[in-house]
């Protein structure tokens, strides 16, 4: 039997750029998900979970240090984290934890930058391949560790190496382990045993797949990441005949597109459920915080779109599944607010150890238990700095209340790393995710909510303020 007291496992599995709306436990028209599914059945589905950056290495360093981008420093892909700075990891092993790190790092190579608070680890170099990727790993007489090239599929490997570690572990001790999937990231390879999935059948269309960016900022129709349009040949594995009209080709891309990237979902999927079978038979599945989450969320088309970094609802969403039977009551759904920087207080509370008061995220614990306090968010702050590079979006912040979405992008690089340097003129948008849940209809401008942007404008200057990002701040005069 369990101790009471004891301190739980934690396993955070956590994948790349997949979006909730591709997970069946969240509803999805175009997947399923069973082994994903097992972990909302058996504990809580949030349904309101957000990042505070859409894009990878900033998400992740969010994650791991419970701090906003403006505070760790990772701001863009370019800005890689200090693998000196205070972790959760960090603060577990030295709580008698073990600790595993294998699959997607992405937040830098080196001595500087390789993972720290780990017993073990193994990481992709950047984004690392599907197919035969290299993996650096941990080596204490090669500085940043050692890289070497394993044959395999890269979702089967990381699933390998994490069994691996769970199955050598100290099983005196607790244990902490980080499985992190490279995919479904672009360019969406799948391996042979997914490869024939969908080849009858046409997956549904979002209904956002041919919008035309009218009566929205200018940044939407300037970004470049529209389906089909912006696509590379490796990204289809098809030569791309951009004569055909944009909205058939958006059509007929789309298609290419989401199967590719539901096959590598697939994998996850049949991995994850090796994990779990393996949590359960080893009889630890009591004692262990499962957690699947995103680093960010994804565009399935929607809004004609593939990639992230804007602050609407399909790039800000992340993916938040928990189980854990001792506090979580199966099959419970959550829809109070939490960020990505409430992940590392979470953890931490669960095992006894101290929260520094330099995290800036809150403890979801008491949500978990379905006691949520009254002084609990009911607003986030967001912000994406890596003006222009690679897909054309713009530099912006805002706010997202429960009911309204504020935008200001104030389109400058500011000096950021990896950012480009061309200034255009700042703009607003506002959306009533009430009426307009999709976000086609940008109403700043519209008399009758006059004081709603005041008001909301006022919010979001002072949370500002609150989380401390004043040192990069464009006054919006």
């Amino acid at each position: 039997m369990n101790n009471p007291n004891q301190q739980p496992n934690i396993l955070f599995i956590m994948s790349d750029d997949h979006a909730s709306h591709a997970m069946s436990c969240y509803g999805s028209k175009i997947n399923k998900t069973p082994n994903l599914d097992r972990i909302a059945i058996n504990g809580m589905r949030f349904d309101n979970c957000f990042c505070t950056n859409s894009i990878c290495t900033p998400s992740r360093a969010a994650i791991l240090t419970g701090t906003y981008n403006h505070i760790n420093e990772v701001t863009t892909l370019d800005t890689h984290m200090d693998n000196r700075l205070q972790t959760f990891p960090k603060l577990l092993q030295e709580n008698g934890y073990q600790t595993g790190m294998f699959g997607k790092w992405h937040l830098g190579q080196g001595p500087n930058h390789c993972p720290t608070g780990f017993d073990d680890w193994a990481v992709l170099p950047g984004q690392g391949l599907y197919h035969n990727p290299d993996f650096i790993f941990k080596d204490d007489t090669v500085p940043g560790g050692r890289r070497e090239t394993v044959r395999g599929y890269v979702t089967d490997l990381i699933t390998d190496f994490s069994l691996d570690w769970l199955k050598n572990r100290d099983t005196n001790k607790p244990f902490c382990l980080m499985y992190h999937h490279k995919a479904p990231h672009r360019e969406w390879e799948p391996d042979e045993k997914h490869a024939h999935m969908y080849l009858n059948e046409d997956i549904p269309e979002p209904v956002t797949l041919y919008d035309d960016y009218t009566n929205r900022a200018s940044a939407a129709k300037a970004a470049e990441m529209r389906v089909g349009v912006h696509m590379r040949t490796t990204d289809l594995k098809v030569e791309i005949n951009h004569e055909i009209p944009e909205m058939e080709l958006r059509k007929w891309a789309y298609q290419r597109y989401i199967k590719d990237y539901l096959r590598v979902v697939a994998s996850i999927d049949d991995n994850v459920g090796r994990v779990l079978d393996y949590l359960e038979e080893a009889g630890l599945s009591e004692n262990t915080l499962i957690i699947y989450t995103s680093d960010q969320g994804f565009f399935l088309g929607d809004h004609g779109w593939y990639d992230k970094r804007f602050m609407y609802e399909e790039s800000l969403r992340m993916p938040f599944i928990v189980s854990y039977p001792k506090e979580i009551k199966a099959g419970s759904v959550n829809k109070d607010m939490i960020l990505n920087v409430d992940f590392a207080p979470l953890f931490l509370d669960l095992a006894g150890v101290p929260i520094p008061e330099t995290m800036q995220g809150h403890s979801i614990r008491p949500l978990l238990k379905q006691n949520t306090p009254e002084d609990w968010r009911d607003a986030m702050y967001y912000r994406y700095w890596m003006h222009k590079s690679h897909h054309n979006v713009y530099a912006h912040y805002g706010l997202r209340t429960h009911k309204y979405k504020l935008i200001y992008y104030y389109a400058d690089a500011l000096g950021q790393a990896g950012a480009i340097d061309e200034t255009y003129e700042p703009e607003w948008e506002l959306f009533d995710l009430e009426t307009d849940p999709h976000e086609l209809n940008n109403i700043y401008h519209d008399i009758q909510y006059a004081d709603v942007v005041k008001g909301l404008t006022d919010r979001l200057h002072y949370m500002q303020k609150d989380v401390g990002d004043e040192r990069y701040y464009k006054d919006v005069a």
